[in-house]
């Protein structure tokens, strides 16, 4: 039976057959302003996923308290980090496009795409999966950069990916990668990484692996974000030989008054530095990109108070 041919008004389909690569990060303002700030930080404190407090009650307090107050403390952090001469602006955004473009040279294949993308802020995981699709794919990889799987990252990029198909008349077929907190390159590359730090600056007193922290009643409910960590946390020992004695896993960025995972990363530095430690070495192996949180909250702040109660480096 011949084939009818395409009538001229039928619905123009993307081309198929290409493969795409997402990498997404957490995300980052697209400036230090005030206004930037508070745009960022209402997406971001909007997410169910990284804030389960009931609706009515956390809207009282994101819009009429959090708002109001931290977009200029935010916009001061940001600003001590921020490339200022550089058009990405966001350490953060900046190394993440590297991070593609380098994955993309490195397999340098025509059927493959491969772009980055922001749970929070721009480039939007939503306009990137549209670019892909556009763009000929008909198989998309979404890789959340987090190695130690939780509810409020892996998952919340996940939702948002799915959110975009929801109403696709025509989905490409879409992957998630799965969390790499114990696999042997990774374990090995936080090694060399210990490794090559050692042999430039010299052996510390102690290392301090900090991984960001999730409230505690998150793990209580399920999340295995806190084996994981603590398992990355003893694959590494284990792979570089340490004294345990001198080897801390810890937990960093605690926000508001409910506990969290602990023991607290500032907590425990300042403790050793009043203990008698002169020279710690930070890791902080759930981040695969420089950021606020290490750029800022380790690099700075929390090396000034180290030595405000006694530490040297």
């Amino acid at each position: 039976m011949p084939i009818t041919p395409i009538p001229s008004d039928h619905p123009k389909f993307p081309g198929r057959g290409k493969t795409g690569l997402l990498l997404v990060n957490l995300g980052t303002p697209d400036g230090t302003d005030t206004k930037s700030m508070r745009r960022y930080l209402k997406q971001f404190l909007s997410d169910r996923r990284v804030i389960e407090v009931p609706r009515l009650l956390w809207w009282i307090i994101l819009n009429g308290i959090i708002l109001n107050v931290r977009p200029r403390k935010s916009g001061d952090a940001y600003a001590r980090i921020w490339l200022k001469d550089d058009p990405d602006g966001s350490p953060l955004r900046r190394i993440t496009r590297l991070q593609a473009e380098h994955v993309a040279k490195s397999f340098q294949r025509d059927d493959l795409i491969t772009d980055y993308a922001m749970r929070y802020g721009n480039p939007s995981i939503q306009s990137q999966m549209q670019k892909l699709q556009d763009a000929g794919c008909s198989q998309i990889l979404v890789m959340p950069l987090y190695p130690q799987y939780a509810a409020s990252t892996t998952a919340t990029v996940n939702d948002e990916v799915f959110k975009w198909a929801l109403d696709l008349r025509w989905q490409p077929a879409i992957r998630t990668a799965p969390p790499w907190h114990d696999h042997p390159v990774y374990i090995k590359a936080l090694a060399d990484s210990v490794r090559k730090s050692v042999k430039k600056n010299g052996m510390p007193d102690d290392l301090v692996i900090s991984f960001h922290g999730i409230p505690k009643s998150y793990f209580v409910g399920g999340d295995p974000y806190h084996c994981q960590c603590m398992k990355t946390a003893r694959l590494l020992r284990e792979e570089l030989k340490w004294d345990e004695a001198h080897f801390h896993a810890t937990f960093q960025s605690r926000f508001g008054s409910e506990p969290w995972l602990q023991p607290y990363t500032d907590k425990s530095v300042v403790a050793l530095a009043e203990n008698g430690s002169k020279h710690v070495a930070i890791m902080a192996p759930g981040f695969v990109a420089d950021c606020l949180e290490t750029l800022d909250e380790l690099d700075i702040e929390l090396h000034e108070e180290f030595i405000e109660h006694g530490g040297e480096t």
